[in-house]
C-alpha cells in the first residue's frame, strides 16, 4: 500500500496529557472486524470521546472545539499493551499525521511508520514544554520537518531534534512501502545484475 508522501507542515496540534495509553484504549478491540483500513477513525477513542448512549464527551480533547490540527501530543508511553495495527490505522485515518511522546512502544512505533504516521518521540521536558504552550494558547502552531528531523514550538522557536531509521525516513519522503521501496531500487538491482552476468 502506498503512503502518501510526508511533507514539512505547520499545525496545530490537540493535546492528550495522559501516560500509558494502550492500543485498546486507542482503538477498542470490538471494531477491529473490518480488515480495511478505512473508517477506523470514526471510532479512535471511542470509549472516551463518547458516553454510553453515544453523544459526545464535550470535555475530551478531540471534542474540545480550540484543538485542531494534524498533530496529536500525547503523555509518555503511548501506544502499548497489544500489537494491533489497527492503532495506527485509526489515528491515520481520523488525520492525524504525527503523534508525539515522551516515549512509544516499539510495536506501535513500527506500525505507525509503515502507515504514514510520523511517531517524534522528544524528552520529557520538551513534551512538557509543548503541553505548556498549548495550555498557555490552544491555537499555537507547530512545525515538523522531517528532512531535518526537527519539531518546533513555533511561538517560541524551540526546537527538537527527533530520530528516525534512515530507511523507513526515506519511505516516509518518498511515500514508499516496502513494495515501492524494492521496486525504486530497480534501476540499481539491474546494473548489479549486469556487472555480475558480465564477469
Amino acid at each position: 500500500m502506498a503512503i502518501p508522501k510526508f511533507v514539512t507542515f505547520t499545525s496545530q496540534a490537540v493535546p492528550l496529557n495522559i501516560e500509558n495509553i494502550d492500543t485498546d484504549q486507542i482503538i477498542p478491540a470490538r471494531f477491529l472486524k473490518a480488515v480495511e483500513r478505512k473508517g477506523f477513525g470514526d471510532n479512535l477513542f471511542r470509549d472516551w470521546r463518547f458516553n454510553k448512549t453515544g453523544d459526545k464527551i464535550e470535555t475530551f480533547p478531540l471534542n474540545d472545539h480550540r484543538y485542531s490540527g494534524k498533530i496529536l501530543i500525547a503523555g509518555k508511553n503511548f501506544g502499548c499493551g497489544s500489537s494491533r495495527e489497527h492503532a495506527a490505522w485509526s489515528l491515520f485515518d481520523y488525520g492525524f499525521r504525527v503523534v508525539v511522546s515522551s516515549f512509544f512502544a516499539d510495536i506501535f512505533k513500527n506500525n505507525a511508520l509503515n502507515n504514514g504516521l510520523l511517531p517524534v518521540q522528544v524528552s520529557e521536558s520538551f513534551l512538557q514544554e509543548i503541553f505548556t504552550a498549548i495550555q498557555s494558547s490552544p491555537s499555537t502552531t507547530f512545525t515538523v520537518n522531517l528532512e531535518q528531523q526537527t519539531f518546533t514550538i513555533d511561538s517560541t522557536g524551540h526546537t527538537f531534534s527527533f530520530s528516525i531509521d534512515g530507511y523507513k525516513k526515506e519511505c516516509l519522503l518518498n511515500g514508499y512501502d516496502d513494495v515501492d521501496y524494492l521496486v525504486s531500487l530497480k534501476p540499481e538491482i539491474e546494473t548489479f545484475e549486469n556487472k555480475k552476468n558480465d564477469k
